[in-house]
Formats: structure tokens, sequence, C-alpha cells
């Protein structure tokens, strides 16, 4: 049989052919790309230091857990679940429209999909060539080399998940904050209104006084005029309270779907120490964007991907080299995503401090109004025991009626004042539970 001698352009195609792979390997090896997937690495390489701080973030190279839905699904509600806050809770939550829940189960059903982005792609190809003539194929693509890239978007479907529950779980505590806000400003106002009350009932007994002093001749109308304008002052003062209550309860029975009528009193909520959760959606966006700009690296570097394509004429195995764009820009492009871990690391921390320092803010707030609490309910209580003295005084004429008007005026003021301060204490604590995440339990997540 007669040997048949390679031909000088089989010989040229053959070697056009092998190189293309090592062709590839060097160029992304240039640019810090195409190692094995074990070994991939964000550019060039990465510092000791710059490792450590990737660790604080989801691995954008790992689909298998979620850190961050770990941490919110163990969170437990600071709120007492028998009381009235846990009733406003628990009301507010179902009526609920449910649009975050669906949110997060759509990131879900979308990384479900993504999962399987490893597997061969298959799907019909049309083409129309010069002559009018239309030609139909199967062809199957299987990645062989990407850099990365389908791991990444991976991790991207990862970072969503972990962003759509920390957005369902911001939005279920502002639920709540909501709920117990206008609750408690119901009861605040239900609460100055009943000082307000006692004071109507004590000009009214003032009142009585100065007719019995008028009658005496010991008094004349202008004193009976100015008690009567003090007390329908507080009349009209009651009245406003109350109308703050209602209005209060009829915006918190919108916002639960129902009335909530007969609560009443507070509830000491828990100590928190969890995470604040704007941290937590930091945290969960920087792990989106560290992914992307791996996918957006592995675009940006060579790839190779096996074909086969079934036609008439049977099966037709090959390889594709693509993905590889370069530009004069190219090079600043990856510098500019080899600086993301910088970038996520600095924003994570900016919201750290941030979140801290609202904290620490509300901390300085609650203790100064529990100061102020101390100071003012001793300064009432002189106040009412000097307003007796007073009261006699104006019986023995050593004292004028303007004196023992004024007098129990500033004690009522003082008494709303005081009143006030249990709920705005109660408030700045509830914003605190909100803030880490902790009034609601983080189970149904």
């Amino acid at each position: 049989m007669e040997r048949r001698v390679p031909r000088g352009s089989d010989r040229v195609a053959k070697l056009r052919l092998a190189l293309f792979p090592a062709l590839a390997v060097l160029l992304s090896g240039c640019l810090g790309g195409l190692q094995p997937p074990g070994l991939q690495a964000f550019g060039k390489g990465r510092a000791a230091e710059d490792a450590g701080r990737m660790q604080a973030f989801a691995n954008p190279g790992s689909t298998a857990g979620f850190p961050l839905i770990d941490d919110l699904r163990a969170r437990r509600s600071v709120v007492p679940p028998a009381g009235p806050f846990g009733q406003v809770a628990a009301a507010v939550l179902s009526g609920s429209s449910g649009a975050t829940v669906a949110q997060l189960q759509m990131a879900r059903l979308q990384k479900e999909a993504v999962d399987k982005n490893w597997l061969p792609q298959i799907g019909p190809v049309v083409t129309l060539d010069s002559l009018g003539a239309l030609a139909a194929q199967i062809v199957a693509e299987q990645a062989l080399l990407d850099n990365g890239r389908r791991r990444a978007e991976r991790a991207v479907a990862a970072a969503d998940v972990e962003v759509a529950a920390v957005s369902l779980a911001e939005d279920r505590n502002d639920r709540v904050r909501q709920g117990l806000q206008l609750y408690l400003a119901a009861e605040q106002a239900r609460a100055q209104a009943a000082v307000a009350s006692r004071g109507v009932e004590r000009m009214a007994a003032y009142q009585d006084m100065v007719q019995e002093r008028v009658d005496g001749g010991l008094s004349d109308l202008s004193e009976l005029q100015v008690v009567s304008q003090k007390r329908a002052e507080m009349q009209a003062t009651y009245a406003g309270d109350m109308q703050m209550a209602e209005r209060s309860m009829a915006d918190l029975a919108a916002l639960a779907g129902r009335p909530l009528a007969g609560l009443r009193g507070l509830d000491a909520l828990g100590a928190g120490t969890a995470v604040p959760l704007a941290v937590l959606r930091a945290q969960g966006e920087g792990a989106r964007k560290l992914a992307m700009a791996e996918a957006d690296r592995a675009g940006s570097l060579p790839g190779l991907v096996a074909t086969g394509s079934f036609e008439e004429g049977g099966f037709k195995p090959g390889l594709r080299l693509g993905g590889a764009t370069f530009g004069f820009g190219t090079g600043a492009k990856l510098r500019a995503l080899e600086a993301t871990p910088d970038l996520v690391a600095r924003q994570v921390a900016d919201a750290e401090q941030t979140a801290q320092r609202r904290l620490t803010t509300l901390q300085g707030e609650i203790a100064e109004l529990r100061l102020r609490q101390t100071q003012g309910a001793e300064v009432l209580r002189q106040t009412m025991a000097n307003l007796d003295l007073f009261v006699e005084r104006y019986k023995a004429g050593q004292a004028s009626l303007l004196e023992l008007v004024g007098q129990y005026d500033g004690a009522v003021r003082l008494e709303r004042d005081q009143a006030a301060l249990v709920y705005e204490i109660a408030e700045r604590e509830v914003e605190m539970a909100a803030l880490r995440g902790q009034l609601v339990d983080g189970a149904p997540m």
C-alpha cells in the first residue's frame, strides 16, 4: 500500500489547531487568568492581607452555603410575644403584602437556574446561505476553559439570594417598627390626655372655690374669668390628645389591616447584640460586586469551548476559541476590577461605622431621657407639694389667683412632659431593635 505523505497545507492546518489552545493559555496567563478552577485567583495575585479581607464576605467561588441567611435565621425577637408589643407585631406582619417574600423566592429560583450553568448547552441553529438555502442543525457546547465565569455567575446568583433575604428582614423589621411607633404615639397621647383630664378636674375645683369667693365678695368676676379660660384651655388640650390617640390607632389599623382595640400598656424589650441589618446588606452587596467583577474579568480573557453539531451528515466535533477582546483600555479595566475587594471592604467598614454611630446616638439619648425622668420626678413632687401651699395662701388672701393658676399650669406641663418621657425612651429602644433586625424572629426567613 502506498504511504500517503502529508502535504504542506495539512501540516500547517494541524499546527494551527495545536497552537490555538496554547495561545489561549499564554494570553490568559499574561493577564492573570485561565488557571485551573481550584487555583484561580482574582487578577494577577492577591496579597495576604487582601486574602484575609476577602474572608469577611461571601466567597465568590462558593454557592454551597448562605452565611447571611444563616445569621438572619438565628435571630430572635426582643419583643415579648404575649404583651401588647407582640400583638401589634403579629398584626402588622399578617397585614403585609409579601412583596419582599416574592422577591426572595424569585431570587432563589434564579439561583436554582444558574446552578446548572456548568452543564452543556444544547440548542438549534438555523442559517441562511448566499443562495437562499436554509440549513438547520443541533449544536451542543461545553466550556472547557472559561476562567471561572460560570462559577462567578453562580456566586452572583447566590449573593442576590442573600441580598433579597436581607431586604426581607429589613422590610419585616421596619413594618413592625412603624406599627410599634404608632402604638406608642397612641399610648403617649392617652397618657397625656389623662394628665389633661386631671387638670380639668383641678381647675373645675378652683373655679368652684373662686365662685364662692365671688359670691362672698372676696373676689371679682375677672378672677372667675381667668379660671374659666384656663379650664377651657385644658379641655382643648385633652380633646387634642384624644384625637391624636384615635388618629394613631386608625393609622395602626390601616397598617395591620384590622382594628387593634383594647391594647394598653408597655413591654420591656430584651437586650439586643446582633449585627445591624445595614452591615449585612453591605456584606451581601459586596459579595455580589466581587462576583460580578470576577465574571467581568473572566469575560475579558480567552476561553475554550468544545462544540458538537448534529447535521444530516452526522456528528461533527470541534473547538472554539473566543471570549477575549483586547483594546487600549483592557489593562485599566482589569486594574479597576482588581480594586473591587478594597472598595467592598471600605463600603462595609463605612456601613459598620454609620450603624454604630446611630446606635451610640440612640443609647446616649436614652440615657439623657432617663436622667431627665429621674430629675423631673423629683421636681414634679416638689411642685405639687408647693401647689397645696399656694392654695392655702390664696384662701388666706396671701397669694393672687394668677400666681396660683401659673403654679398649677407649670405643674401640669411638667407632668405631661414626664408622661411623654416613658414613651420617648420606648420609641428609641424600638428603633435600636429595628436597626439590629431583632423586632421579628428570623426563623420564617
